[in-house]
């Protein structure tokens, strides 16, 4: 067989039964071990798992993968993009071997450093010291290979005062930091990086990936998955796009990123109906189910033109009482960079407690962007128990042109989205 590929992916598929618990890991040992903990309570579970195989499909089951293939060679980096719940993550538990596949097979050559989740590969009682060594072991490295890049792993963390402390009492910031050095300095042949860098700061998230594309000019092979647009586009020289398990397309990621933005929900009234969209968590309620998008007059468009002043409502039907409510709208550009946010919290106000279906408006007075087109953003979370709802670049508007500046001359995007009025003048 040959060796000329880092990752060689064959009719991987995965597949889950409804009502399994996860710490069951999908086996009869967990079942097992969770008969042990409660052993009436999982009665059902362990026959349902009994049964596990019998059928392909059901309303019970659900596929994570089907039928997934693909290859990557040694040095590429290469994107995965996709809606939450597509099968990204899953993909990438499977070739790190946390998750065996249902069928199909996934042959690695090298060794992998994976980052999926905060602290994966930690033991929480160990110490944030006793953690990079233990981690280099697990790759195979021997203590001397370690000692070699553990000045350089603290440096990178910014941690090392907490360094002899236990990881679980870290926050998950913190855990980020540890995380992500110890996988990108042990020098692996194969960084598989999950969509965690979210939880860290901006300043560290850029940290982040330069040393993702420091490792991919030493010519390691990077697969990373992301819900930034702009960092597939600069770090990836190809992409694959996996919708609902499959992969639908392998290209470019200029094209790949384009065709999946594209998926936003366009409305040609200003009505965007939200009660089953795809790019919603699956952790999170269905409680957003209608976004209007008003003109000055009060009729609803996604067209919009710089300087309008915009009226977003929104239509929340709770399922039990929601406290301290907390609305959020944001604006992201083509590639999902944000542009802005106006959020119920900024004004300083608090939003009567929701009881039943509530509409909920917030105005924009003034649209500064350039022409061109954007997608929006919207969620609501409470101030006790944080996100309750989130659809993520999820529809998208067009901002016309007009001769905003009176001078006759178009504004490109080039030049950036945000509008500003400027003075000129000369001084001798």
């Amino acid at each position: 067989m040959s060796n000329d590929f880092a990752i060689k992916v064959e009719k991987l598929s995965k597949r889950y039964r409804i009502g399994l618990k996860e710490e069951m890991h999908d086996t009869l040992g967990g079942a097992l071990a969770s008969w042990i903990k409660s052993p009436f309570s999982n009665f059902s579970r362990l026959q349902k798992l009994s049964k596990f195989g019998e059928k392909d499909d059901g309303e019970d089951i659900i596929w994570a993968l089907k039928d997934v293939s693909f290859n990557v060679k040694h040095g590429e980096v290469v994107g995965i993009i996709g809606r939450n719940g597509a099968g990204k993550s899953t993909l990438l538990k499977i070739l790190s071997h946390i998750t065996e596949p249902t069928s199909g097979r996934a042959i690695i050559n090298g060794r992998v450093s994976s980052l999926l989740e905060v602290g994966t590969g930690f033991h929480p009682e160990l110490t944030g010291r006793e953690n990079i060594y233990l981690n280099g072991t697990i790759l195979g490295m021997s203590k001397r290979e370690v000692d070699s890049k553990f000045d350089e792993i603290v440096a990178f963390s910014e941690i090392g005062k907490f360094l002899d402390t236990p990881v679980k009492r870290y926050s998950s910031g913190m855990g980020v930091r540890l995380a992500f050095a110890v996988a990108a300095h042990l020098e692996p042949e194969i960084l598989v990086v999950d969509e965690v860098l979210a939880v860290g700061d901006t300043a560290f998230q850029k940290k982040c990936l330069g040393r993702m594309g420091d490792v991919a000019r030493e010519g390691r092979t990077v697969l990373f998955v992301s819900h930034n647009m702009g960092a597939i586009e600069d770090l990836c020289k190809r992409a694959i796009l996996i919708q609902e398990g499959y992969i639908t397309e392998d290209s470019l990621p200029k094209e790949v990123v384009s065709h999946y933005l594209g998926d936003a929900f366009t409305s040609t009234n200003g009505v965007y109906d939200f009660s089953h969209h795809p790019a919603r968590p699956s952790k999170c309620q269905p409680l957003i189910k209608k976004v209007i998008l008003r003109t000055p007059g009060g009729a609803p468009t996604n067209t919009f033109y710089p300087d309008d002043h915009v009226q977003a409502e929104f239509w929340i039907e709770p399922t039990s009482i929601i406290r301290e409510p907390r609305v959020a709208f944001s604006i992201e550009d083509h590639l999902g960079r944000r542009i802005l946010t106006a959020a119920s919290y900024f004004s300083g106000k608090s939003l009567p407690d929701f009881d039943g279906p509530t509409k909920v408006i917030c105005n924009l007075p003034q649209l500064n962007l350039g022409s061109g087109k954007y997608l929006i953003s919207v969620s609501i979370a409470t101030k006790y128990t944080g996100l309750l709802d989130l659809v993520d670049s999820a529809a998208s508007i067009e901002i016309g042109w007009r001769n905003n500046y009176g001078s006759g001359e178009p504004y490109f995007a080039v030049y950036g989205p945000v509008l500003v009025e400027s003075d000129w003048e000369i001084k001798s």
